[in-house]
């Protein structure tokens, strides 16, 4: 049987964590780190631990699931301490999580546009400030920052969200 799936040894035993790492694109990204052998640690809002049975199931290895709303940094750093407790310091962070849900200009109020950027740009930037100081001790390290293109194309229906994937590129 051929296995279709390239293979990565460097990426082995790595320490991989990810923002909403068990649902859609997330759990694509968190089953390709397992294939890989990485060591995974997500966080998402909602439940995951079917998803974690399913992955430990078929890769032998059980990502760990930290249940955390990434807009609240001190959850998203105790997330994140607690992936670095049990698999040493980020070698490689994914910033995934994203809300793009529809909304008009009109209709944005200050909270929903803070809770959005919160969510959508600030968390992104927190992340990989916690992680630093590991990869700097490491002297290396890989921070990969999911964005979209809706901000290059004049995308209309999410402002918010638009805004914070432009700010996402310019802070990477």
């Amino acid at each position: 049987m051929i296995n279709k799936r390239a293979s990565f040894f460097d990426l082995k035993a790595k320490s991989v964590f990810i923002t909403g790492g068990g649902l859609g694109i997330g759990a694509a990204i968190t089953e390709a780190f397992l294939a890989q052998g990485s060591n995974v640690s997500f966080v998402q809002r909602s439940e995951a631990n079917a998803f974690c049975d399913q992955m430990e199931q078929k890769y032998k290895n059980r990502p760990q699931f930290i249940k955390c709303d990434i807009s609240d940094i001190s959850e998203l750093n105790y997330g994140i301490d607690q992936a670095i407790e049990k698999h040493g310091s980020i070698e490689v962070l994914v910033n995934n999580a994203a809300n793009d849900v529809r909304h008009s200009t009109l209709e944005v109020s200050e909270q929903f546009w803070d809770n959005s950027q919160s969510l959508n740009l600030k968390s992104y930037f927190f992340s990989c400030k916690k992680v630093l100081h590991g990869m700097i001790g490491m002297m290396g390290g890989s921070v990969i920052n999911m964005s979209s293109i809706s901000y290059m194309m004049g995308n209309s229906g999410y402002p918010s969200y638009v805004t914070a994937n432009s700010g996402i590129n310019g802070m990477t």
